[in-house]
């Protein structure tokens, strides 16, 4: 087939690539504008971009796709359909029925599940068991179009949004190709979506991260899974940012104590009361020193009972 492409992120790239693997003809890729990053603001190609870039492709990243050039600029493009994978921004209708096949999207969950921006990280976070991806015919909705093709992964006991983030972008490359060889013989039979069962998957910010030690630590420890690497769970100790990177969940409670207190300390762990149960902190990070687990934490910084975090 003769394909637009459209995507942003590393989500994207191993569709991308799976694409031109399987022989298809890529017309064109479009992504989001480059960004810029870092004290010297240099402009940072997408990932996208950047594998679009070696295979020499060719490029379009319009700030808005719904202007009358971008949309024109696709209408000129020869192509037999649009895949989309994680490209950002709203696509119009005009656009979606352009080509002979429409618009055809990778989503990272098992729709109706979790749609919106976040599904991957969302998924950690509210402690599902399976995730996966959907290929979808796109509409005007958003992430509201039939399913044509879906593919479930469990999730690990210790599974992180980066993690899941990694399965579900290979597991949407196969399952691209596979629909288009599967819609091109006329083989799909496209499911409509019922209501979803689980609240918009809002985009993340760095505000999520703060940790409220009144909630369960059941919920914190996912948070802590599902918010890394990005934007991370985090607290305080002694004026500093403290980062969460990886944590357990003990049942026991501990009477008169404060949510945030750190009730015990052992010689590789620290122990904070929540709302309900300890959390067991095994890794972690303080403002201005490197990722590493609690034991190597402890050797170099005091930490006692009844301390505070927060």
């Amino acid at each position: 087939m003769k394909i637009i492409f459209m995507g942003t992120p590393d989500f994207a790239v191993g569709t991308l690539q799976a694409l031109l693997k399987a022989g298809h003809e890529i017309t064109l890729v479009v992504s989001q504008p480059d960004k810029p990053k870092g004290r010297g603001h240099e402009l940072i190609p997408t990932p996208v971009k950047a594998l679009a870039r070696l295979q020499n492709l060719k490029i379009y990243q319009p700030a808005r796709i719904r202007d009358e050039e971008a949309v024109e600029t696709l209408r000129s493009t020869e192509a037999d359909v649009i895949v989309v994978a994680a490209f950002g921004q709203l696509i119009p209708g005009e656009i979606l029925k352009m080509k002979k096949y429409g618009c055809i999207n990778v989503h990272g969950s098992l729709l109706p599940k979790y749609r919106g921006a976040a599904p991957v990280q969302w998924a950690v976070i509210d402690g599902e068991k399976e995730s996966g991806v959907t290929i979808m015919q796109m509409n005007e909705g958003l992430d509201t179009g039939d399913m044509l093709l879906k593919a479930a992964v469990p999730l690990d006991k210790k599974e992180t949004g980066g993690s899941l983030f990694d399965k579900l972008s290979a597991l949407g490359a196969s399952l691209c190709v596979e629909a288009l060889e599967k819609l091109e013989r006329g083989e799909l039979i496209p499911e409509k979506q019922g209501e979803s069962p689980t609240a918009y998957a809002k985009m993340l910010s760095r505000e999520m991260g703060v940790i409220d030690w009144s909630r369960p630590a059941a919920e914190l420890e996912r948070l802590i899974r599902g918010l890394n690497p990005w934007p991370s769970a985090y607290t305080e100790l002694s004026g500093k940012t403290l980062k969460i990177w990886d944590a357990d969940v003990c049942e026991e409670e501990q009477a008169g104590t404060a949510c945030g207190e750190i009730v015990r300390v052992s010689k590789d762990a620290v122990y904070v009361a929540c709302g309900q149960g300890l959390l067991r902190i095994n890794e972690l990070q303080l403002q201005g020193k490197k990722r590493m687990d609690t034991a190597a934490f402890l050797r170099g910084y005091r930490l006692e009972r009844g301390a505070l975090l927060g």
